[in-house]
């Protein structure tokens, strides 16, 4: 089979390609290019895609011994997730750009590359496994990655493939160790990888500007003024700009924000409580939608988040009703579908909140 291995740069991909030779494979190696200034996307374990990073695939590649290229997709990734990330907060939303990396770069415009080039899979070094075509979490509970790839669609499964899912993270730095390869202690990327500061309200605040609004309290009494609602996320209680806690000594957090309106409303804990959620662009990754309600889990956040729920498709959009509240959901987030078998560890489908 014909491989194309997403290496990135880090311990995870080089371990999938070596992974992906072992097994007979004929593969070749691509790190993708996701900036213009490449330069300026890592600091320390911060950021990713960086010429170090490139660099590091390289060396990766060659004791391999496989074909390696570097793809420009800065565009793409500017438009599909940068621009993405800074609209949807700009609409008072909280996004995950993740998400929106594996579904319309890594499994979407690299894979339809790949497809084109005459290649019969693409694999990366995510944190899931597929078996018989289903989308299933990792072995290693602290790292699995099926959230950010319950937007993946039956089709882009089918041309997937993910040889480090069944192994722990600390077998797989002893794996590269052993192989030889430099990247074994390299430092996780963490954070937003195109923010590498980590100062995401400056960043925002750079492309947006300054979008005046007021913070009030439930009641609508004005607690103070703001300088734009992508400053703001559900559940978020400091950096308000308010004078202390409410009226009854405890603590107050965002419970609502219009962008519209440029208004924020701030509460009590007890206002972020969920017990449903309508989804849009719902994806199931058997590539068949439910006829009617579907018990499930329910996963809202890349590692946390968890709840049994009752879905229904409705009129294209995704209804959840959750079994017990969650606390701090916010539109533009995804919700992942999980199978509730004793395993719990199936992929069902996915929508992105609206509300």
């Amino acid at each position: 089979m014909r491989v194309l291995v997403a290496m990135s740069g880090g311990v995870d991909s080089s371990v999938a390609a070596a992974r992906m030779v072992d097994a007979g494979h004929d593969v070749v190696g691509v790190h993708l290019a996701l900036s213009s200034a490449p330069g300026t996307l890592r600091t320390g374990s911060r950021g990713c895609c960086s010429k170090e990073d490139a660099g590091d695939a390289r060396r990766v590649a060659d004791i391999l011994d496989i074909p390696f290229y570097v793809w420009d997709f800065a565009d793409r990734f500017k438009e599909d997730v940068i621009d993405d990330f800074v609209e949807s907060y700009a609409r008072g939303e909280t996004p995950n750009p993740c998400v929106r990396c594996n579904e319309k770069i890594k499994f979407s415009a690299l894979s339809a590359r790949a497809l084109a080039l005459g290649f019969d899979a693409v694999a990366t070094g995510h944190y899931a496994r597929l078996e018989d075509g289903r989308l299933r979490r990792a072995v290693d509970a602290d790292k699995d990655q099926s959230y950010v790839l319950g937007v993946l669609t039956a089709n882009q499964l089918r041309h997937a493939l993910f040889p480090i899912g069944d192994t722990p993270k600390p077998q797989i730095r002893d794996e590269a160790a052993r192989r030889g390869l430099a990247v074994a202690d390299k430092p996780d990327s963490h954070d937003i990888c195109f923010i590498p500061s980590g100062d995401t309200r400056a960043f925002l605040g750079a492309r947006i500007g300054v979008r005046p609004g007021a913070v009030v309290d439930t009641g609508g009494t004005v607690l103070a003024e703001h300088d734009g609602v992508h400053g703001f996320t559900i559940g978020q209680r400091k950096g308000l700009g308010i004078a202390g806690p409410g009226p009854d000594g405890a603590p107050r957090y965002v419970t609502g924000i219009d962008a519209d309106t440029g208004t924020v409303r701030v509460g009590p804990a007890v206002e972020l409580d969920i017990t449903t959620l309508r989804g849009d662009k719902p994806v199931f990754t058997s590539g068949s939608a439910p006829t009617g309600p579907v018990e499930c889990v329910v996963q809202v956040r890349a590692h946390g988040g968890v709840v049994d729920a009752v879905v229904e498709l409705r009129d294209g959009q995704l209804h959840a009703e959750l079994r017990t509240p969650l606390r701090g959901v916010a539109p533009g987030q995804t919700m992942v579908l999980y199978r509730p078998d004793p395993a719990g560890d199936e992929v069902l489908g996915s929508a992105t909140i609206v509300r």
